[in-house]
């Protein structure tokens, strides 16, 4: 179904499709929301569970690149859901883009990846490489998805471009058809 901003008045008066409204309202986002918030459960399993012990187990320069590690990994995971409900609040009507726009600045994608190798990070626990090639990969899919939201935004605010009008008319085909 449809929400109430997905389908908007351009500048010259033709209808545009807001990306970031189809998206959240579709079953993809709902399966990237639900592959975060699964990775942040797992991930606090492991640290609080296995992990505790995996750590014991290293020595003082894996103990090292297994605590930073770890604050990566749980930093880059806040973030990235964060970024996953502040789009979900836009959609379900909780907060309005506006909003959203003034709290983004507290979501900081692009420090988040994978870092600096670290002396010792050779001794890190199979679960935890697992857990943090994940989100590195989680990551990678919100940054382009964040970049094609951006994007919508700059190409509605600097005008359309030569095929918006045949994007247009197959999204509203498609709208009657459905």
């Amino acid at each position: 179904m449809r929400g109430p901003s997905e389908v908007r008045i351009g500048k010259h008066g033709e209808s545009l499709v807001d990306f970031l409204a189809r998206f959240t309202s579709s079953e993809q986002f709902e399966k990237v929301l639900r592959e975060g918030t699964s990775l942040v459960e797992e991930t606090a399993d492991y640290l609080d569970g296995q992990g505790r012990s995996d750590a014991r187990a290293l020595d003082r320069h894996g103990a090292i690149a297994y605590a930073t590690e770890s604050m990566r990994l749980t930093t880059r995971l806040m973030q990235l859901t964060s970024w996953l409900l502040l789009r979900r609040a836009v959609s379900a009507g909780e907060i309005t883009p506006e909003d959203a726009r003034k709290e983004n600045h507290r979501i900081n994608l692009a420090e988040i990846g994978a870092g600096q190798p670290l002396s010792g990070s050779g001794q890190l626990p199979e679960p935890l490489c697992a857990l943090i090639k994940r989100s590195l990969r989680l990551h990678e899919r919100i940054l382009k998805l964040d970049a094609m939201i951006a994007n919508g935004a700059k190409d509605e605010t600097a005008g359309l471009s030569p095929f918006s009008n045949h994007l247009d008319r197959l999204a509203q085909v498609f709208k009657l058809a459905r």
